[in-house]
């Protein structure tokens, strides 16, 4: 297990270690085959390095342990959307990098075989508007359950700011998210109104439109290394706070 102290996130070698960590358990599980075998049920994640966050999260949490994980992963650029005409949604620049990865297209096969299916990414307006065509494209089956997890931001972090800071002071200080942050998120709240979603925003910050966020959990560690993304403490923090008690009853 990787542990980031306070006094370590100002040093870039040690970003890149939590970067590291951040992948770690979504590599291992990239393109798995499910095992027949297996009397847990199947689930597919999907999505980018928030994805990645949320593996940690129910990793580090104990969460949705009576399912084997298999991930995709689908760069920021691209996005976990099934339509046509991907072109007019992304950069040029952008295209080849679209059409060489991994989409939800092309995996549609091992998607069919999942009892969940789980999209997180840092949703990018265009998507969230696209979510519904992306919803009815899958077409999921009436035993297939179908997940998405909202996008999260805490701000910028500086953890060089807070070398010293009492615990008291550090469980108390709030972090001033960016407006983009609070304005997709009420898009997507408005976009997936009739469906079942993971306001992680809501959940962590404490509502939809919070225009400031936590930083640090009850013993003072940070959540977050760079405003965006978890430490294990972060994905502790955020686990144990995700509502997936209906999926974890069966």
């Amino acid at each position: 297990m990787l542990y980031i102290p306070v006094h370590a996130l100002k040093d870039d070698d040690n970003s890149k270690e939590a970067g590291k960590y951040m992948r770690k358990y979504f590599v291992e599980l990239l393109n798995k085959p499910f095992d027949e075998s297996s009397l847990k049920k199947k689930a597919i994640l999907i999505g980018d390095s928030h994805a990645q966050d949320f593996l940690n999260m129910i990793t580090e949490a104990k969460r949705l342990e009576n399912y084997q994980i298999s991930t995709l992963h689908i760069v920021t650029q691209c996005q976990p959307y099934y339509g046509g005409e991907l072109y007019k949604f992304i950069k040029s620049q952008d295209n080849k990098i679209c059409e060489k990865g991994f989409s939800i297209g092309k995996s549609i096969d091992r998607i069919r075989q999942a009892n969940l299916v789980i999209l997180a990414a840092n949703w990018k307006e265009w998507a969230i508007k696209e979510l519904p065509t992306t919803i009815n494209n899958l077409n999921l089956s009436k035993q297939q359950e179908l997940l998405i997890v909202g996008r999260k931001s805490m701000g910028k972090v500086n953890a060089a700011n807070f070398l010293g800071v009492p615990v008291k002071k550090r469980i108390t200080h709030r972090n001033k998210v960016d407006k983009e942050q609070v304005r997709l998120n009420q898009l997507m709240s408005k976009t997936l109104k009739n469906v079942e979603w993971i306001d992680i925003h809501k959940d962590v910050c404490g509502s939809s439109t919070a225009r400031e966020c936590p930083i640090f959990n009850s013993l003072g560690e940070f959540i977050s290394f760079d405003g965006g993304h978890l430490t294990p403490a972060g994905a502790k923090h955020y686990g144990d706070k995700l509502n997936l008690r209906h999926l974890e009853a069966h």
